[in-house]
This record gives structure tokens, sequence and C-alpha cells, in this order.
């Protein structure tokens, strides 16, 4: 819709108005927040928890953790490792595998298939070039599987009890 011109500066003196009252018109007294270096921020900490008991004794294995002075979040590059707060990602390795896997979201890590016994799981917080900042193993058995008296499946073949 137009503006009579007769209506002009009377907006025109409430906008001043209004820029000034919100601060928006002068020099800000407030210095914009810093961007701390990242060689001045704490380090990262990995907190992993043992598998979650029910899932465990079907064999399927959830993972919680979090991460302290890390966001986990899927970037990479090293124009991300001067963002501060530090973002970063988790390295996975089941077992002493010779492959791994980027976790990148703040999700459970969930695992199936494994075979009954001991297991355990390294997880390394890395940043986005991949440098690894900290790391631990969770540890776990994962039991024999309970028929109740039927078969069940094992590789594709029935198997009786």
């Amino acid at each position: 819709m137009p503006v009579a011109l007769g209506k002009l500066p009377s907006l025109a003196l409430g906008f001043f108005f209004c820029t000034a009252a919100c601060g928006q018109g002068e020099a800000d007294t407030h210095p914009p927040p810093a961007l701390l270096p990242l060689e001045s921020e704490t380090a990262p900490k990995l907190i992993a928890y043992p598998p979650l008991a029910e899932p465990l004794a079907r064999g399927v294995v959830i993972i919680q953790y979090q991460t302290e002075h890390t966001r986990i979040m899927p970037v990479f590059g090293k124009a991300a490792v001067e963002v501060s707060p530090r973002l970063g990602h988790l390295h996975v390795t089941v077992d002493d595998w010779k492959g791994t896997w980027a976790h990148t979201s703040e999700d459970p890590i969930i695992l199936v298939g494994l075979t009954p016994g001991t297991h355990k799981v390294l997880l390394e917080v890395a940043d986005p070039t991949h440098k690894i900042l900290t790391s631990t193993t969770v540890s776990f058995t994962v039991p024999e599987k309970k028929t109740n008296g039927r078969p069940h499946i094992d590789d594709g073949h029935a198997v009786k009890p």
C-alpha cells in the first residue's frame, strides 16, 4: 500500500526512535562475543556407558555416550577445526577390526549381529580433520541366544535345541 507523503516524516521519526531505543541507532557499548582460540578451550571429554542390559540380552548392543567440550556433528575439513565451541565426530572400531566408521550424531551407537562372547568397542573423539582428541573403550559380553525350546535361525539354517 502506498504511503502518503504527509505520513512519511512521522514514519521516519518513529523508525529513528525505535532504533535508538533498541540500541541499533547508536554505537553498541558491548563488544561482540569473541570466539575462543581452540588452545584455550577445555580438553574434550568422552563418557561412554555400558550397553543397555535388556537389548544386550537379545544380542543388540546399544551404547549411550556423551561428550563434553565437543559437539558431535557431521562437519569435516580444516575450516571446521577453527570453530568454537569445538566440533567433532566419533571414530568407532569394534574388536580391533582394521576398519572404523565415523559416527556423526549424538544418537546411541547400535550394533547387531555380533557373535556371542566378549567384545570391545573403541570410541575416539576426532576433530573435523580426524585428529584423535580423546578415547575410551567399552567392553561387554553378548550372551548365547536362548531358544526357549523352539528352533531359532542361525546363519540361515533352522537349528533344533
